[in-house]
């Protein structure tokens, strides 16, 4: 009987310890995930099915070497190591799609912090659509090449002796700003059409930046130039890739998504943008984009804050080099908001694709 009852009421000591045992098991996996001690850094080159060449990028990783201070590429204060020795695991892969006219570094901050928190991250520059070569811009070559492209990365990260090592390919991710959104929500599954172009050009004559082209062309012209860009969504594939579990996602383009188009997304989806983003407006995207998806994670805007808030905050050399998109409105303190950009896209993508 005295050793029922002993059963039946364990002593306190043991009582704490499944009480904090119970406790550990409720705390998300999140949570618990260990931060390394440091990132490293290596250039490369991935090729480019789109237009049979290649294109330069980086892949960020976990070190087991601690990062000390930034080192400097070109204009870019980046906080990893180039060439540290990589920490051993299989760890979640998050490519990053830079924005139109962008640079593979222009997120930099997001790809460091989230190696250092235990994701393999791979940046590149998007064919025809980068700061020195905008050649695709208004193309199918760029509004459907870019998602194949996603698609290329992957497959030459898990194909690679090196980085295979590294990757569980059961756990990716993609993150993406602006037009990198766009095609972050292509690559979940989404299917644009671009006659809704017309629309929003004529609501907004003014925009040159995405109406312009489109003032070149008879309207007849126009549609049928459209068409032909529809025509080409499936031309190097399906834009959507089934290995992909989630998708970060900042001041998208998304005037192009109608219910059906948005509707076919079925992985979570975190969206970001800016109050007052006059590139690409709320209205017409974001807010357009936020009832249409059903797989939503969260929402969040960030107050007063215009479209270029979501680069990385800029080195003093950049700022001098390209000064309009280093500046943000007052009230909008860039460095903090990428403090909670970063973490949230951790805790996302933790969550989403789990931990181990």
């Amino acid at each position: 009987m005295a050793v029922r009852t002993r059963a039946a009421r364990p002593s306190l000591a043991r009582r704490l310890r499944g009480l904090l045992a119970a406790a550990l098991l409720s705390i998300p996996l999140a949570l618990c995930a260990a931060t390394v001690e440091g990132v490293g850094i290596r250039p490369t080159t991935f090729p480019d099915p789109v237009n049979q060449g290649h294109t330069p990028g980086f892949v960020f990783y976990p070190s087991s070497a601690p990062t000390h201070g930034t080192t400097a590429f070109g204009p870019y204060d980046v906080a990893a190591t180039p060439g540290a020795e990589a920490a051993s695991g299989a760890w979640p892969l998050v490519v990053i799609s830079h924005g139109h006219g962008g640079s593979d570094l222009g997120h930099h901050d997001l790809a460091s912090y989230l190696a250092r928190h235990g994701f393999v991250v791979a940046t590149f520059e998007q064919p025809g659509d980068n700061f020195h070569d905008q050649s695709g811009s208004a193309t199918s070559r760029v509004l459907v090449g870019r998602a194949v492209e996603v698609r290329a990365v992957i497959d030459t990260l898990l194909s690679d002796a090196h980085w295979k090592q590294l990757i569980d390919p059961t756990r990716i991710g993609v993150a993406g700003f602006s037009a990198g959104g766009y095609t972050s929500l292509l690559v979940v599954g989404a299917r644009p059409r671009f006659d809704r172009f017309i629309g929003y050009c004529h609501r907004h004559p003014n925009d040159m930046e995405t109406c312009g082209p489109a003032k070149k062309l008879t309207p007849e012209a126009a549609a049928a130039y459209l068409a032909d860009i529809q025509h080409d969504l499936d031309r190097w594939g399906d834009t959507a890739d089934p290995r992909v579990k989630a998708a970060f996602v900042m001041a998208p383009l998304s005037l192009v998504f109608d219910k059906a188009g948005a509707g076919a997304i079925d992985r979570p989806v975190d969206l970001w943008y800016g109050q007052n983003d006059h590139v690409l407006l709320p209205s017409e995207n974001a807010l357009h984009l936020k009832p249409l998806v059903r797989t939503l994670t969260r929402v969040t805007e960030v107050p007063k804050a215009d479209h270029w808030v979501f680069l990385a905050p800029c080195s003093a050399a950049l700022a001098k080099e390209a000064g309009a998109i280093c500046q943000d409105p007052p009230g909008v303190d860039r460095a903090k908001v990428h403090e909670r950009i970063n973490a949230d896209a951790v805790a996302f993508f933790r969550q989403t694709l789990g931990t181990r």
